[in-house]
């Protein structure tokens, strides 16, 4: 059985950073793209950045460009969401994703992705 389990979340003041870790078990996914979604109270699940299975191309939001970076360690079997400049409304419940097969694509919307970790939180204080 799959098992993503995710850590590095908590309460951050505005302008800071947290660094999420995400860590597979069950399943090496070095062959396959993965991704961070959020979801905030009373909204949809977002995707947030995607990474192909080398670690070579990102997609990023809008809303995360420039603040946020997505990197993995094969070595490690260890997928990571660097968060910097975070804001209020960067507060959610963040969560990692894995594809339903390898791919040299980054998967990028959430019917792509059917393993799915428990979440970790992130709140951001003003």
């Amino acid at each position: 059985q799959v098992q993503l389990v995710e850590s590095g979340g908590g309460l951050v003041q505005a302008g800071g950073s947290l660094r999420l870790s995400c860590s597979p078990f069950g399943r090496n996914f070095n062959r396959y793209p993965m991704g961070w979604f959020r979801q905030a109270p009373g909204r949809e699940r977002e995707c947030v950045a995607g990474v192909n299975w080398s670690g070579g191309s990102a997609y990023y939001a809008d809303f995360v460009k420039g603040r946020f970076t997505i990197s993995r360690d094969s070595a490690r079997n260890t997928l990571y969401l660097q968060m910097k400049s975070l804001k209020p409304e960067d507060t959610a419940v963040y969560s990692c994703a894995a594809p339903r097969r390898p791919s040299l694509t980054i998967a990028t919307t959430e019917d792509e992705y059917d393993s799915w970790g428990q979440g970790t939180q992130v709140t951001v204080s003003s």
